[in-house]
């Protein structure tokens, strides 16, 4: 009977031994294989890593600055096959809770944080400047095109006066509801007007704009939709959401 149970560990432990090269090759796969398709981590940083590399053909990377990133990306999986393996150990050993069992797990997990951490500073060294120059570029341009301002003016006072109307149709704003309930309508007239007035100096388009935006609020008003309160509250969102818009893209501009 010892003599069979020494055989079988004999046999075992040949088993877990890499004959030749091919085998030590396919059972690193196997390795890989059991690593991509077992740990959810390793799934979602095989993702960040495509999307990352596809990204960097945006860029007009080194050579060197490539290698670095591909170096970065690499020692993340790694780190992470590490850990599994060290868990899968442990785990094999102990399914009890044991302080050194988790010691040995909270170490593998401390190195695949500090490979992440260090794939943050790479990213920040590599692309932070590319990507800050695009966003300025883009702001400024937005910035000096009044039609860009103009439109997104006009979205944001649009959302801002949803968000409200949708806030004071809960029982929780009643306050809001019955006193600065704003007017959709008369938000997006003097919000044009106010648009109108900050991008001419005629003097005869000022004057139509202001009369339009006027009328508009007047014909809510006789038509008994909404209340002089609503009328002034939704006049007073929309030239104030212009206003801080424009302000706002004239200090960047004087300060980049």
């Amino acid at each position: 009977m010892q003599e069979n149970n020494t055989e079988n560990k004999k046999e075992s432990k040949e088993d877990l031994k890499n004959h030749n090269f091919i085998d030590a090759w396919a059972n690193a796969f196997n390795g890989i294989i059991y690593a991509v398709t077992t740990q959810s981590n390793i799934k979602k940083q095989l993702i960040i890593a495509v999307v990352v590399m596809l990204i960097s053909l945006l860029f007009n990377l080194s050579r060197a600055e490539f290698l670095c990133l591909m170096f970065t990306v690499v020692l993340i999986i790694v780190a992470e096959m590490f850990n599994t393996a060290i868990e899968t150990v442990v785990d094999l050993y102990t399914d009890i809770y044991h302080p050194k069992a988790k010691i040995a797990k909270d170490v593998g997990a401390g190195g695949v944080v500090i490979a992440a951490v260090n794939a943050i500073i790479v990213a920040y060294f590599l692309f932070f400047d590319k990507v800050s120059d695009i966003g300025l570029n883009f702001i400024r341009n937005l910035a000096n095109s009044p039609v860009h301002m103009a439109f997104i003016g006009i979205f944001i006072t649009i959302i801002l006066v949803v968000a409200i109307k949708a806030a004071a149709s809960t029982n929780k704003h009643k306050l809001l509801k019955s006193t600065f309930s704003p007017s959709g309508q008369a938000a997006m007239a003097f919000g044009a007007n106010t648009i109108i007035w900050l991008s001419t100096e005629n003097v005869v388009i000022l004057t139509l704009s202001m009369v339009m935006a006027v009328l508009v609020c007047i014909t809510r008003i006789e038509t008994k939709k909404k209340s002089l309160g609503e009328i002034i509250i939704g006049a007073l969102t929309g030239i104030s959401v212009v206003a801080l818009l424009y302000g706002l893209a004239k200090l960047f501009l004087k300060i980049f």
